[in-house]
């Protein structure tokens, strides 16, 4: 077997028509939307997402809170970063609009963990979460809550579209878990 691999070359009159086609291309695109035409499609477009991150011990005492709200275009992801002492949780939700209404969330998520005597550890995750505008999902990068004795994260998200008023304040649920809680999230993971 040899070790060269040969290509199909196109021939000489197909070259050509892409090099026209190609150097027709940016005229093209100046003709369809100005930057005032374009603007107010956007801004149609655009999704809100709230975001309250947090990081929680057993006891449901809270040792850190951050809330956000992020605004976004279907297909561009936001992402959070929490940095701890031997931790660091690097998370990108994409939000995407499907024509029948119907949103979809993807969410990613990526972690270093120090473990004493093991070294640093890493694990990825993905998830796609089919949800409503409004409606309320739990992300738990480390998994739920253990009876470890160790505090854990939990991301709390909504989107909504940037058109419509702010609604009322997302806040976290101090009172109950939403890992065991009866009225369980939509999606934990």
């Amino acid at each position: 077997m040899s070790k060269w691999r040969f290509f199909p070359v196109l021939p000489t009159i197909q070259v050509g028509i892409l090099l026209i086609v190609a150097g027709a291309a940016p005229n093209l695109a100046a003709q369809e939307l100005s930057l005032e035409e374009l603007l107010p499609a956007l801004r149609e477009q655009a999704i809100v997402i709230d975001i309250v991150a947090r990081v929680v011990d057993n006891d449901r005492e809270e040792i850190w809170n951050s809330a956000n709200s992020k605004v976004t275009i279907p297909g561009r992801p936001v992402g959070l970063q929490l940095v701890g002492t031997n931790i660091v949780v690097i998370v990108q939700f994409t939000p995407y609009l499907r024509p029948d209404g119907n949103n979809v969330l993807v969410a990613q998520g990526q972690i270093w963990i120090d473990v004493p005597n093991l070294g640093i550890t890493y694990q990825t995750t993905m998830q796609t979460i089919p949800l409503e505008f409004g409606e309320q999902i739990y992300f738990f990068p480390l998994g739920t809550v253990t009876s470890g004795g160790e505090a854990h994260i939990e991301i709390q998200l909504a989107l909504r579209p940037y058109a419509e008023q702010k609604p009322k304040e997302m806040t976290p649920d101090t009172k109950t878990n939403p890992a065991t809680s009866p009225e369980a999230p939509k999606a934990s993971f």
